[in-house]
């Protein structure tokens, strides 16, 4: 049951890296940095905190607290990225060590007590919790994406009008395997 867990969670943080990066791709440089107002974040803050976050608890993530002393969470808020290419930079370098620390993990050690902010988790507390906080962000990314784009935005998943079609597809294969998101990557 753990490796189940552990493939199926990899595919999740897959999809919605790639539901992300579906965004980036629709968008112009300047778009990832516009702010509906003042008080709201742009894609690149939003991109700066969940690579924070990202390296925060996922940085040795089986032998020491998931709130790192050298994280500064405060400035993950403010403008610091001030390129399209910085802002890739930071979103791969917060995947990579989430995946890292994912594919880190096995029988053996998959009982360890994760600690984040000295709070006891276990393994799948800890994945579930950071699951949840990047999918809510990453629907903050597509948000809006979907805003600045307007009629020119591209669906990301199954096309508005399209559910019949998508659905007839998948009931034809009959009953099979693989991820919900396999046809719609």
């Amino acid at each position: 049951m753990e490796l189940e867990y552990l493939n199926s969670i990899k595919k999740q943080f897959e999809y919605y890296k790639s539901v992300g990066e579906k965004t980036f791709a629709q968008l112009d440089e300047k778009d990832f940095f516009w702010q509906f107002n003042e008080e709201s974040n742009s894609i690149a803050i939003i991109v700066n905190h969940l690579s924070g976050n990202m390296k925060s608890r996922w940085t040795d993530f089986l032998t020491s607290d998931g709130e790192k002393e050298w994280r500064n969470r405060d400035l993950e808020f403010e403008s610091v990225i001030k390129t399209k290419e910085q802002l890739f930079l930071k979103w791969n370098d917060g995947w990579e060590c989430l995946f890292d620390a994912l594919n880190s993990i096995n029988k053996e050690n998959f009982d360890t007590e994760i600690f984040i902010r000295n709070q006891s988790h276990s393994i799948l507390e800890a994945i579930n919790r950071q699951f949840a906080h990047y999918s809510y962000h990453i629907g903050q990314i597509v948000y809006v994406g979907r805003m600045i784009k307007g009629n020119e935005w591209k669906s990301l998943t199954i096309p508005k009008g399209n559910s019949s079609d998508f659905n007839k597809a998948k009931f034809s294969k009959g009953k099979h395997g693989g991820h919900f998101s396999d046809d719609i990557k």
